[in-house]
């Protein structure tokens, strides 16, 4: 076939998105961005603009900082309008990102730069507005965004669900060095000196043709495959080199089997978490170390520092694959299956998963040695993922950033003190900065609501309404709790309606009534129904209706402190101050986020760390 007009023209964002209208045809595939790759996506503009950015520097410096090289799209053009044929995962993820630029700069007071953002978001074409990612699917739910209000997912597509999703995570992800002094240099930065090559043709098959020539796996090789080609290179002995290359090619299925990239995701993971020595310093001019180039070329990595790892000999290439891949993609696996999956034994791993902390997983193996036998390697992986539970708890009570930006140098640091550590130092270790953790459950009497808490605010209610229901005898709910894709999903309810006259007798301002009852105190998890059936009632009509939810809604309740043998017997082992509140006045938010805070305190505690030792 011979191929019609094509044009290629790199473009800055906001040439390609300024007044500009994309969509995609109705077979195009959904929106499937994850977590890790919004994380990936800042942790790639954070280092490349830092990268010219310092202290001091104005608006207009920016102008001189290099260029950035995003990817490239393929659309379609036809009748005046451009299908996306590929790049529009990448697209929508900008969007978000725009979207949710342009709801801080208006949070700040920053109109006139949220307004020229805008533009990028949505515009006029013929009279009529739309966003310009036009996407009918999509409308609504960007709307909502757009303008701050939450957005229910029931019943909505993949691509809309996933949106939604990964606009929390931005939300919450947001790098903290960019949110201050440097976010209005940061945006010009994104918007002019970051670009794209779009890449346009005037037929579908063309885009097509073009697309799959791009991405023809047959003549290039990844990562991975290039790191098994030198590794199989070095191993000298013909039986050997075959056994290894056939247990590489049956090992990269079962990895793959659990996602895309998956493979890859693993070496980066082992050798970050086993050998990584150094890492790139934020400022200026820095250049990447052992622990970013494992994190984009690690085939390359491995080849340079063949002696940090001891690969000197033959019989080392070939220990390499047959003990410490095997031993180590054992174990990653096992990690794998059980942040997904809740697992009895493995529960701190899917709640650090829950929590969307994607360094738990070189962190995990960092204390693993390939000599060790399943049930030493397990207890690291419950002590390290213990660990990580209560730091992001105590981080997030304390409002303390978990962008990835702000804790990586304090991850490795994690990484390279508890490498191929014993037991009982292990134990020692992590008891030891619990203890010594700036950040304490004391401030959760200051913990509430918020955009950037409601993520971790649901996931402490679910963990908190758990635990108190195990510990009375039930089963486990926590991910009846925190599901999503569910029919009638579980919310973070207000005990309070939003009806400041019913409390006027307690606050003087409508404001300060608002912010009390977002205090941690103050709320609770119910499913969605109960929440559009009661949730603007006065408390005194809901008390009766709460003996149907959840143990910690019972409790609110005094019929939960009559026939309830399990939760009494627990009560008074944990000496914890549950009681009943006829009221929900101030005093009663108060008393019940105290119990909050000791409650943190029970589930939270170092104590967890010597079980692991019996």
């Amino acid at each position: 076939m011979v191929l019609n007009k094509i044009e290629a023209q790199a473009k800055s964002i906001d040439s390609l998105l300024n007044n500009k209208k994309y969509t995609v045809d109705y077979y195009q595939r959904a929106y499937k961005w994850e977590t890790k790759q919004i994380v990936e996506l800042f942790e790639d503009l954070e280092n490349k603009f830092f990268g010219e950015h310092e202290e001091g520097y104005s608006r207009e410096d920016v102008s001189r900082y290099k260029h950035y090289f995003l990817g490239s799209i393929i659309v379609s053009e036809k009748d005046n309008l451009k299908f996306i044929i590929d790049g529009q995962q990448r697209l929508t993820s900008i969007t978000l990102l725009f979207i949710y630029l342009h709801n801080l700069l208006l949070e700040r007071g920053e109109s006139d730069d949220a307004s020229a953002i805008g533009q990028l978001i949505f515009s006029k074409m013929y009279g009529k507005k739309s966003f310009n990612l036009d996407i009918e699917e999509r409308t609504e739910c960007l709307d909502a965004l757009y303008n701050n209000v939450a957005f229910d997912v029931e019943n909505s597509p993949e691509s809309v669900r996933n949106i939604v999703a990964r606009y929390e995570d931005i939300t919450s992800k947001f790098p903290k060095r960019l949110r201050n002094g440097a976010l209005l240099s940061f945006v010009d930065w994104l918007r002019y000196n970051v670009d794209l090559v779009e890449i346009t043709t005037y037929s579908d098959e063309e885009a097509y043709t073009i697309f799959e020539t791009m991405n023809d796996r047959g003549l290039s090789l990844s990562p991975t495959d290039m790191l098994k080609s030198y590794v199989l290179s070095n191993i000298m002995n013909n039986e050997q080199r075959v056994k290894a290359n056939d247990f590489w090619k049956s090992r990269m299925l079962d990895l793959t089997q659990l996602g895309k990239e998956e493979d890859a995701d693993f070496f980066k993971a082992w050798l970050r978490g086993r050998y990584a020595q150094t890492i790139r310093e934020h400022k200026k001019g820095s250049s990447n170390k052992d622990f970013d180039t494992i994190g984009t070329t690690f085939h390359k990595w491995v080849h340079d520092e063949k002696s940090l790892i001891g690969l000197k000999s033959s019989a080392d290439f070939n220990d390499f694959v047959i003990k410490q891949f095997k031993s180590f993609s054992d174990h990653y696996i096992r990690i794998q299956q059980a942040a997904k999956v809740y697992t009895p034994g493995f529960e701190y791993v899917y709640y650090n998963a829950h929590n969307n902390f994607t360094l738990q997983y070189p962190i995990l193996l960092a204390p693993l040695h390939a000599k060790d036998d399943i049930e030493t390697a397990n207890r690291k992986i419950r002590l390290v993922a213990g660990y990580l539970d209560i730091f992001i708890a105590r981080r997030a009570v304390n409002f303390r950033t978990l962008d990835y930006s702000s804790i990586v140098y304090t991850m490795f640091t994690l990484m390279k003190e508890i490498r191929e550590l014993d037991m009982q130092t292990l134990v020692n270790l992590l008891t030891y900065k619990v203890l010594t953790m700036s950040e304490k459950f004391d401030d959760v009497s200051h913990f509430s609501l918020s955009g950037w808490s409601k993520r971790y605010v649901h996931h402490m209610l679910a963990r908190m309404t758990e635990h108190v229901e195990k510990q009375s005898g039930g089963e486990s709910r926590f991910v009846n709790y925190v599901a999503r894709d569910v029919k009638d999903p579980y919310e973070i309810e207000h005990i309070w309606a939003n009806k400041y006259m019913r409390h006027q007798d307690e606050f003087e301002t409508e404001k300060e009534f608002t912010e009390y009852r977002n205090h941690f105190g103050g709320l609770v998890l119910l499913p969605r129904s109960f929440n559009h059936s009661y949730g603007d009632k006065p408390y005194i009509e809901k008390i009766s209706k709460y003996l149907e939810q959840n143990l910690l809604v019972k409790t609110l309740n005094g019929q939960c402190y009559q026939s309830n043998p399990g939760f009494i017997a627990y009560k008074k082992a944990s000496k914890l101050p549950f009681h009943a509140h006829d009221t929900f006045k101030k005093a009663d938010l108060d008393a019940r986020q105290e119990l909050y805070r000791l409650l943190c305190e029970e589930i939270w505690s170092p104590a967890r760390f010597d079980k692991e030792l019996f």
